[in-house]
Order: structure tokens, then sequence, then C-alpha cells
């Protein structure tokens, strides 16, 4: 894991360069490298060392004169260097330096034979190649300067202010000076008629036992995000168990407001159950609100969810950093592929529900996805998500729609997910918890959280301000005062129209009320009434 900085062309200064790359260095705070081609162009790397903790030092050379950086894990990578790469020469022990010799032996089409989350750019004279994983677990951001200078770089404020336009890398895409785009992930299930396979409880069990397995690959402390949701809960699990067959005990991190939050009180009775080494962090709203602007220019994006959820993320992310993990498993994207959203159940049809479950999926590096690595990284954590694995992607989404959502069903969002590891005489997490109640994480974290941040956003934001908002801001206008407080924090770090365009609000559908949060949905079991009264309805 790391934050990658290449410039594609001559005459940049070298210096500058790095002062650029250190914008992210908190990507990497274990080591800093930069290296400068022959023919001016320059890759630098912000290094967190997960595998190859001695050699594997980036940016990296192949065998003979291309370059690479690369952000994020290769999970088959000593597969790829035992068979198809077997007669390659390699100079560290990092799963990185794969990436380099595909590209020195299949050219450009070799994405496709990568398991795993990357953002990379690799430079062969004047050749080149970025490319990022299918999903967008890592991020990556390509622009143009005055002078015709391409830029890859994982995180906006890097390339910001020196390219006259940028935008996000696209996931499931590489990019050639040649080619320009190629789209390289194309699944099946991205068409919602091949959502014709059976249900088979067995395999998605076993499939994700696998995801998550490969994601504990690594050669330091690995953690698990629990809340006490279904998602978080069941990849601790599994965790767990694993852990235990090699001797060691997971630790596990959740946070609220306080001891009574949901998601503190449903983690404990989890972590009890699974026997991690278990963490719980509170936070106070005034703590939150007084670092809203650094999540802000962590996250690059105003919008509102993301926001929201940003804030304890970021704030557990620190305690998990400072406790000496450094790869922490997340149970993001669960809902996304299985409907979870509360929203789903008013799905007015089964090929619009399994069409919103796949873009979803699709969109999730423009939220969750986005959340989830920057305010880890921020702290130099990598963050893994087996919910997001190709294979388990491939298993889960082609289920026929009415098996998802089965004419028995009650309104359990993730029905077939829970079934899946409720159907074994060995339970994986204990009934409460299993099935309880979908929550959005910024909720889960106590009610309280959401209501007075909408409460304090009103208070620094006029009626005058709000009116003017379209005026002020003529793309994605704000429409609300915690909307506009959020965008005016943005602008001020990245008041590029460029920048202003990387953002997608995520908005819920088939529901009256369009706040994100899950307790604007009527199915929600403990939604508070006052939460779309006058004045705090968003």
């Amino acid at each position: 894991m790391s934050g990658l900085l290449a410039v594609i062309g001559k005459g940049k200064d070298p210096q500058l360069v790095n002062e650029l790359s250190q914008r992210m260095s908190h990507r990497g705070p274990d080591e800093r490298d930069l290296h400068i081609m022959e023919n001016g162009s320059i890759i630098c790397h912000e290094s967190l060392s997960i595998i190859d903790m001695h050699t594997g030092k980036q940016p990296i050379q192949g065998t003979n004169k291309a370059w690479m950086v690369h952000d994020g894990e290769i999970y088959n990578y000593q597969q790829l260097k035992d068979t198809i790469l077997k007669e390659h020469t390699f100079r560290t022990k990092s799963d990185s330096e794969v990436i380099v010799h595909l590209y020195e032996e299949f050219g450009y089409d070799f994405c496709n034979l990568l398991d795993g989350d990357f953002a990379f750019v690799v430079i062969d004279g004047d050749n080149y190649i970025a490319g990022r994983d299918p999903i967008g677990v890592k991020p990556l951001y390509y622009g143009l300067d005055e002078r015709g200078r391409i830029y890859f770089s994982s995180e906006m404020k890097s390339i910001a202010d020196q390219c006259k336009s940028f935008s996000t890398f696209p996931p499931g895409h590489y990019y050639t000076a040649k080619t320009g785009f190629v789209k390289y992930y194309k699944p099946e299930y991205e068409d919602f008629k091949n959502a014709n396979q059976s249900l088979d409880l067995d395999l998605i069990r076993e499939s994700l036992i696998e995801a998550t397995r490969k994601r504990l690959l690594g050669n330091v402390p690995v953690g698990v995000l629990l809340s006490g949701g279904l998602d978080s809960s069941l990849i601790a699990a599994i965790a767990a168990r694993l852990s235990a067959e090699e001797g060691k005990k997971i630790q596990s991190f959740s946070i609220g407001l306080d001891a009574d939050s949901p998601d503190n009180s449903a983690a404990r009775k989890a972590a009890a159950f699974l026997g991690t080494e278990h963490h719980e962090i509170h936070f106070s709203v005034a703590e939150g609100v007084a670092i809203l602007e650094k999540i802000i220019y962590h996250i690059e994006t105003y919008d509102i969810i993301s926001v929201r959820a940003g804030v304890p993320t970021y704030l557990l992310a620190k305690a998990i950093s400072e406790a000496g993990v450094k790869v922490i498993l997340s149970g993001e994207g669960a809902d996304e592929v299985f409907g979870g959203h509360l929203y789903f159940r008013n799905a007015p049809s089964a090929e619009e529900f399994q069409d919103e479950t796949i873009e979803r999926v699709q969109k999730l590096f423009t939220a969750d996805l986005l959340r989830a690595d920057k305010t880890t990284m921020a702290h130099g954590l990598e963050a893994r998500i087996p919910f997001l694995d190709k294979d388990f992607l491939d298993v889960t989404i082609r289920i026929k729609t009415e098996e998802k959502q089965p004419k028995t069903y009650d309104g359990i969002e993730k029905y077939i997910l829970r079934k899946a590891f409720d159907a074994t005489e060995d339970p994986y997490l204990p009934a409460e918890i299993l099935w309880r109640q979908k929550e959005q994480f910024s909720d889960g974290v106590g009610y309280n959280w959401v209501d007075e941040l909408i409460e304090y956003c009103s208070s620094q934001v006029t009626d005058e301000q709000l009116a003017g908002a379209s005026a002020e801001f003529s793309y994605n206008s704000p429409t609300t005062k915690e909307a506009y407080l959020y965008r005016s924090i943005f602008h001020k770090f990245y008041p590029q129209v460029s920048a202003a365009q990387t953002v997608r609000k995520w908005i819920p559908k088939w529901q009256e009320n369009l706040d994100p949060s899950g307790r604007a949905n009527a199915a929600h079991v403990k939604a508070d009434v006052e939460f779309s009264k006058p004045g705090i309805t968003v």
C-alpha cells in the first residue's frame, strides 16, 4: 500500500514533483523514493510496507529499462511467479514487482491476470501504462497540464493545482498513449439478464471464506473492523477462525459516541462470541465536528454520507494505527452485492432490483471505497475488502433475483447471505448479530451523531448563503445547509471545477426522504420521528 505519483513528459522540476508526492506522505509512512527516467518522466512512491519489509522499495525496475510504482496488494503474486513468470528474475520479494514483469511478458494486456486491489504505472522509455483494479478499491486520478504532460496520482491533492483538467481514473480500465482507455474487466454480471444462477449457500460461504483468507496475506499485524452489523461481523468471524488455525488471536475494533451506541453494543456481543481481542473507541460530537475540515481534505469529496461516515472511520483508523495494526479487514460491499440497503425492499421489480445492485457495485469507488481507503490511509493503515473479491462477485451477483429476494422474503435485507452462514451446525455468529437490522455506519455510531451534525451545519450557514448556493456552486449545487458547508470546505482545498466534477452524490432510491441515512427509510425499526421534522430534514 502506498501513494503513487507519475509525471509523464519532459521538463517538470524533480524537486517540485517530490514535494507534490509528499502531500500524500500519510499513505506511505515507511519510506519515500523518486526515479527520473531518461526521457524526463518522473515516478514517485510513498511506501507502506506490508509484504516485503526490507527489499521491496519502490519504484521498482524490471528486467531492462521499465520501471513501475504500485499501490495495493496482488494476492496471487506468488502463483504468478511460480507459473507464467517463472523464467523471470526478481529484484525483490514484493508482490508489486510482478506487475512490471507481466508488462515485459505480455505488453499492455495483463490486468486480468492480477487478483488484487491495485493502481499502478509502468514507464518503459516513451511507452507507459496505468491501470486500476476492477472495482476501484484503490484510488487513482489522472490529469493534463498546460504543456501536455500527463499525471497519475493516488490522491487528487497532489495534482489538482498542477493540471488544467483532471478526473477520476475509471476502475477496471488501463490507459496507454497508444490505446487510450481500455476496459479490461468485463464480468458477465454487468448484464442483469445474466442473473440466472441457482442459489448455492455453501458456495457463497466458501467463496467468502476464501476471499477473506487471501486478504490475511502479509508480514504485519492484521485486524478487523467490527461494527456488530452483519457484514463486518461475518468478516470478523471468518478471520478469527482462520487466524485461530495458525494459533493467532485477531484484534477487532469498533467506535461509537458511547458504550451504548448501537454499533458498540452489538460489537461487544460479537467480539465476546468470536473471542477477538476487542478495542472499543468513543468520540464526542464536538470532537467529530472539530475535524470536519481535516476529513474533507483527506477524503476529497463533499458527498454527505461520505463525510458523515468519514469522521468516525478516520478516528477509528487513528486508534487502530496507534495500536500497531497496519492492515484492517472491512465489510464494505455486501450491501451493494446483496441489495442490503433498506430502500431495496421498495424495488418496483426484480429487474430493477438487479440493475440497482449492479450499478451500486460499479459506483462504490465514488463513495464507500473512496472513504474507506482515504480515511484509513490518512493514518498509514491499509483497508482490505473481502466482499469485493472478483471470484466472490462472480458467484453472488449472478444469483437469480427471485432467490436473493424470495417469496418468503419478509423485509430482512441480505437474506441469502444470512442464510449461508446460518445453514451450518457450527454457528459463525449469535443469531441476534446474524439477523441484526441494517444500520448505516454513520447511524450505528449513535443516532445523535447525524442529528447534531445537521444542527451544527445549520448553525454555520445562513439562509442567504444557501439561497445563493446555485450561483456560487453551479455544478452539483448544494440544496441543504449541511451540503453547503461540506461543499464550502471542499472548495477551499479543491477550488477547481475538475475537482467538483469528481464527486458523485449517494442518494437512495424508491423512498420519499432522500437523505442517505438508513433512518430516513420508513422500514427502519427505530426510525427517529424527529429526524424528519421541518428544519432538520436534509
